[in-house]
């Protein structure tokens, strides 16, 4: 799913774009193509995130970035009330949930859960992605996180 939005960045949060070593570059590009992407090992198939140089299972140099189904299921979460970032004083409060990705190596990755914030919550609950489009200076594209029908 996507979805567009003219919000703008908020002012003081850091822009999300990729590293100056160019490593999670990849994430970034899938994104803007409303695409999952994250490292896979050439030598043991192995899933990988965040992104790094060599393997985090056998040492071998040899990642790729591969195209991944974009759902999972919610592994942990939490709900803030207090927002970390004076940036987002009035969002409170909102759920970051950790998603594992059984279908890729059961990998897990942070991210905002749409939806009224009060929502139940339930470990195993699966979810699915959607990739926010923001326009801007630059234009991104945030992967953020619903319950799956």
């Amino acid at each position: 799913m996507s979805r567009s939005t003219d919000e703008a960045h908020l002012p003081g949060l850091r822009q999300p774009v990729a590293a100056n070593d160019g490593l999670d570059a990849p994430f970034w590009e899938g994104t803007k193509d409303h695409e999952l992407k994250v490292q896979q090992c050439d030598d043991c198939g192995t899933h990988q995130w965040g992104p790094e140089w060599m393997c985090h299972s056998c040492n071998s140099l040899a990642v790729s970035w591969v195209t991944i189904e974009p759902v999972g299921e919610i592994y942990s979460w939490q709900r803030p009330h207090h927002p970390v970032h004076s940036a987002l004083s009035d969002r409170g409060p909102y759920i970051i949930v950790l998603i594992e990705l059984p279908h890729a190596s059961g990998i897990r990755m942070v991210g905002n859960l749409l939806g009224d914030p009060m929502q139940t919550i339930e470990i195993g609950a699966p979810v699915s992605a959607v990739f926010e489009d923001r326009q801007g200076d630059p234009n991104f594209t945030l992967v953020q996180w619903e319950i799956a029908d």
